[in-house]
């Protein structure tokens, strides 16, 4: 059974930063591509960054610069630091899995987790 736990949402003032984590069990980690995406109320699932099984990664332009994708493959983990942020990086935000290679539309990942609230205040 493939799990995805993310953890470390929260409320933060914006300017300040975030680090999420996604814990995966069930998979070979290793082997799997894995990405971030944010979901806010009423708007579409909107892809935030993605990282491969050799660690070559990915961004979105609108947060290009301000967050940071990588993975520890010994603790079956990938994070998501986040900087700088924005009231308008308010959203639930999901990690997924996909095997092979990295990709940038929903669609193309075949487990995602619950996802974790993150809450810019201005």
């Amino acid at each position: 059974q493939v799990q995805l736990v993310e953890s470390g949402g929260g409320l933060v003032q914006a300017g300040g930063s975030l680090r999420l984590s996604c814990a995966a069990s069930g998979i070979t980690f290793s082997t799997y591509a894995m990405g971030w995406f944010r979901q806010a109320p009423g708007k579409e699932r909107e892809f935030v960054a993605a990282i491969s099984r050799s660690g070559s990664k990915y961004y979105a332009s609108s947060l290009k610069g301000r967050c940071t994708i990588f993975r520890d493959n010994d603790k079956n983990t990938v994070y998501l630091q986040m900087n700088s942020l924005k009231p308008e990086d308010t959203a639930v935000y999901l990690c997924a899995a996909r095997v092979w290679n990295l990709a940038d539309y929903a669609s193309a990942y075949a487990y995602w987790g619950q996802g974790t609230q993150v809450t810019v205040s201005s």
